[in-house]
């Protein structure tokens, strides 16, 4: 099974740390839109997520998914143990700007 090693680029101090593909994917739901204000360029494999956002997922232990095809309803979902441990690095280090990189 590949995996991902996520490197901040805003805090190069912070230690990578590895996701599988699942989280990888998962990604999608947790990004800030690059065209959102103080969102820098984004290179491939990069990616933002707003600090508020990540501290209260990770206080609140879930996330709120909107179905692109019918925005009027949201389906709560609790985080995933991997997810968890991912907002726990993002918030821990002040990093809202990672990369990836494919590992195995």
């Amino acid at each position: 099974m590949a995996s991902f090693r996520v490197t901040s680029v805003d805090n190069p101090a912070a230690a990578p740390i590895d996701i599988s593909e699942r989280m990888r994917s998962q990604l999608v739901y947790f990004m800030t839109p690059s065209d959102a204000p103080h969102v820098p360029p984004l290179e491939a494999d990069e990616y933002w997520i707003n600090a508020d956002n990540a501290a209260q997922w990770l206080e609140e232990g879930v996330f709120e998914l909107m179905s692109p095809l019918d925005s009027d309803n949201k389906t709560t979902i609790e985080l995933s143990e991997e997810q968890e441990i991912f907002f726990e690095w993002l918030v821990t280090h002040q990093v809202q700007h990672i990369r990836l990189r494919k590992t195995a």
